[in-house]
């Protein structure tokens, strides 16, 4: 993971920028109407409690509305091509995710291309999933839960929120990687998957921290193994699945705010300075915390980078086990 951080160089040189470029600010930044961040889920999961956290805190900052608009469905990508097709004017942006930016794209074809239709802008949060597995299973380790699967290929199951999802790949990463068979089995919303977990309907399922937290703690489920290159904040004594004999292994979320590609340079870098500064106020960095959602704001090209990268990654893994939508 990436914490990004203003140099005193770069801080001066955004001064300066804003000291000689006023005018084009005043003339192209979305003052004076409502800004939409639009989301691609339901209202209460993830990407909407992270959105409408910074949106506030932007709202504020900038004296005008900021409004969280959810268009939810097919994994995220009708709120994705709606934001692809905005106006790019920097008064609708999109907080993409992993499956319909890096990984729905290579599983069936889209009206947008993630790479060339949107303008990045920064990184939100960054965050592992937990690989929770129920009681019923008799274990208490990630070593016995791989072992287990060697044992009897495809008797096991693991949960997801949906095909191309986070938790989706976590799975098959570990597929690939461990050399087992754990059966997929794809919700609509992490809810119905926590109950059917709860229930032993299910062997496991990748959860957000956030979601399984409580549920460890009473003992419902057994958290094994977290899904990122560093350990969890909210779950500090539960190792990596890198650290358990897969060095590398780096399957998280992630939220990215981007705009429609032709929205003005000056725009998208004063966008930049507007949410790296709302992320970065004391009072979103402790409440996207609470929420398991590590803060991560990044330049434009680190985030561009990012993502480029996350779109290789899951491109291997897709056309290595024959990911298909189902």
């Amino acid at each position: 993971m990436f914490r990004s951080r203003f140099s005193l160089a770069s801080v001066l040189l955004a001064s300066t920028y804003l000291v000689l470029a006023p005018h084009a600010f005043a003339q192209d930044f979305p003052q004076g109407k409502p800004i939409t961040i639009v989301v691609g889920f339901v209202a209460g999961g993830g990407t909407d409690t992270a959105s409408r956290i910074i949106a506030k805190q932007v709202s504020e900052n900038l004296g005008q509305p900021v409004v969280v608009e959810n268009r939810s469905g097919a994994g995220g990508t009708i709120a994705t091509q709606f934001v692809a097709n905005a106006k790019p004017d920097g008064a609708t942006l999109l907080l993409g995710t992993i499956g319909p930016m890096a990984v729905a794209p290579h599983m069936m074809k889209l009206g947008y291309e993630p790479l060339t239709d949107f303008a990045p802008i920064t990184m939100g949060v960054n965050f592992p999933n937990v690989l929770v597995v129920s009681p019923s299973l008799n274990i208490n380790t990630f070593e016995q839960f791989i072992a287990m699967a060697k044992a009897d290929p495809g008797k096991l199951t693991y949960a997801s929120t949906g095909v191309g999802s986070a938790a989706h790949l976590a799975g098959e990463l570990l597929n690939q990687r461990a050399g087992v068979e754990i059966v997929h089995v794809p919700y609509k919303g992490g809810s119905a998957a926590m109950v059917d977990l709860l229930g032993g309907r299910l062997s496991a399922y990748y959860s957000t921290p956030s979601s399984a937290e409580a549920h460890i703690k009473s003992g419902k489920v057994i958290a094994i193994a977290t899904t990122g290159l560093s350990r969890s904040a909210i779950l500090p004594d539960v190792p990596t699945v890198a650290e358990m004999g897969y060095p590398g292994f780096n399957a998280s979320n992630w939220y990215a705010f981007v705009a429609p590609a032709k929205t003005p340079v000056a725009v998208l870098d004063r966008w930049n300075t507007e949410l790296v500064k709302a992320i970065n106020t004391p009072e979103v960095t402790a409440a996207l915390d609470k929420h398991g959602l590590v803060p991560e704001p990044t330049s434009r090209q680190q985030l561009d980078d990012f993502i480029h990268s996350e779109s290789k990654t899951w491109e291997r893994v897709v056309k290595e086990r024959g990911i298909k939508m189902e």
